[in-house]
């Protein structure tokens, strides 16, 4: 951030009376910036026995597959933005949804929500965003493809917790 989005003057960097941290401040109007994470929602889309997983058309890590996810939009509920991605990487409609896994990423600024849920029909196509769209099993995961580590850590809880029949939100923090 350069400048002031009240006044237009240039911003410094520096720690306001009361704050723990660095904030933008703009010197002239006194106005405290605070940037905060991204919050990425998705979903663990199911149907029987299969997870459903989206090949990237875009960058970063275009070609390999993920999970449908993305920016949560101002206006939305967290369950309504993994529902939307779900639906604009895949074409597809989710039944109820419940919060299953959460990772916060600090070097890159970014919170991950994933809601495991049913598809509501098995009728899903490829989005402006995917490539592809497949269900696989879990011998058939491309566990040598996927795009990102939460989306590994997300598939590997599944797994387990399927097996238990039990599934329990998970949270970490990864450095």
């Amino acid at each position: 951030m350069k400048y002031c989005s009240q006044c237009g003057a240039p911003v410094v960097k520096k720690q306001p009376p009361d704050e723990q941290v660095e904030r933008h401040v703009c010197e002239r109007c006194d106005t405290v910036h605070y940037i905060n994470p991204k919050i990425i929602a998705g979903c663990l889309p199911l149907w029987q026995d299969k997870i459903l997983l989206c090949r990237r058309a875009i960058e970063p890590r275009s070609g390999l597959w993920t999970l449908p996810a993305g920016f949560m939009e101002v206006g939305e509920s967290v369950s309504e933005a993994a529902r939307r991605e779900t639906w604009e990487e895949a074409t597809a409609r989710m039944a109820d949804v419940t919060l299953y896994t959460v990772f916060s990423i600090p070097r890159i600024d970014q919170v991950y929500l994933f809601f495991r849920g049913e598809l509501s029909t098995p009728e899903f196509a490829p989005g402006v965003e995917s490539l592809d769209v497949q269900l696989f099993s879990a011998g058939e995961i491309p566990w040598q493809e996927l795009a990102f580590p939460v989306v590994r850590a997300t598939l590997e809880h599944f797994l387990r917790d399927r097996e238990r029949g039990e599934f329990p939100v998970h949270s970490a923090d990864i450095r």
